[in-house]
């Protein structure tokens, strides 16, 4: 910690790390819907942002980020997989690259750029078996074919959604730590899902009082659960593999 905030530091970082972040957080914040914490200062080495005080998660806290939430999402972005409007370096997911792409298919590009690299970096490292992947494979041609396209316009995403970087503080949630980019909304509600969260009914309910999601959208969880799985199965383990083999072959039923 520091006098003027938290700070992130790290004198390894690749070229655009931390600036990717900054962009991401004002890119979030500019939306007037949830909380995201606020930028005090970016380098190439480190990142500062507002201290954050810790609070008890609350039903109604839940409620109201859920609502806030929905906001986020329906500032838009300029494509599937556009990065903050007006940052034009790379992306990041964790340590991990995030591609950018300029997509108008939400189905091409999630697979192309949300599932199949991070598979690929999973078999090299064994977080996923032959048979795995051919099961994701699978599914991603459904995926790539619009299968599970809709009219649903670029949503601003969080991007990397998970009870660690959803802070409950005295004046409700704050988010830290994003992956924005142009996505399906869906995509940040299920990866909450994927990783736990808090009164997630509340956070839910709040979310549907400001924007109602498609019917089904609770069958398709596992379709945008593959996202965060296969980044997982890339770099902690054969365990998050099979459970993006799961994802997969629920993907594959869905009508």
């Amino acid at each position: 910690m520091s006098a003027r905030g938290y700070v992130k530091r790290r004198t390894d970082a690749p070229a655009g790390f931390f600036e990717a972040e900054a962009a991401g957080l004002r890119w979030l914040g500019d939306a007037q819907g949830a909380r995201v914490a606020s930028v005090l200062e970016v380098t190439p080495t480190s990142l500062t942002v507002e201290e954050v005080p810790a609070a008890r998660p609350t039903a109604d806290a839940a409620r109201r980020f859920g609502a806030a939430l929905a906001v986020t999402h329906d500032a838009g972005a300029e494509a599937f997989g556009a990065g903050p409007h007006g940052y034009d370096g790379p992306l990041f997911i964790g340590n991990r690259p995030l591609p950018a792409a300029h997509e108008s298919s939400w189905g091409v590009f999630y697979a192309r750029d949300r599932v199949l690299p991070y598979l690929d970096a999973a078999l090299r490292v064994g977080g996923v078996t032959d048979a795995a992947a051919r099961l994701v494979r699978d599914a991603c041609d459904r995926i790539t074919a619009g299968d599970f396209d809709d009219a649903e316009p670029p949503a601003r995403l969080h991007g990397d959604l998970w009870n660690g970087n959803v802070l409950w503080s005295p004046g409700g949630v704050v988010l830290i730590d994003p992956a924005a980019h142009g996505g399906h909304r869906e995509t940040d509600l299920a990866m909450l899902a994927l990783f736990g969260c808090p009164h997630l009914n509340d956070v839910l309910a709040g979310y549907e009082s400001a924007h109602p999601l498609r019917a089904g959208w609770r069958e398709r969880v596992p379709l945008h659960q593959m996202h965060p799985l296969a980044v997982h199965a890339a770099g902690h383990g054969p365990a998050y593999g099979a459970a993006l083999a799961e994802a997969a072959r629920a993907v594959l039923a869905l009508p």
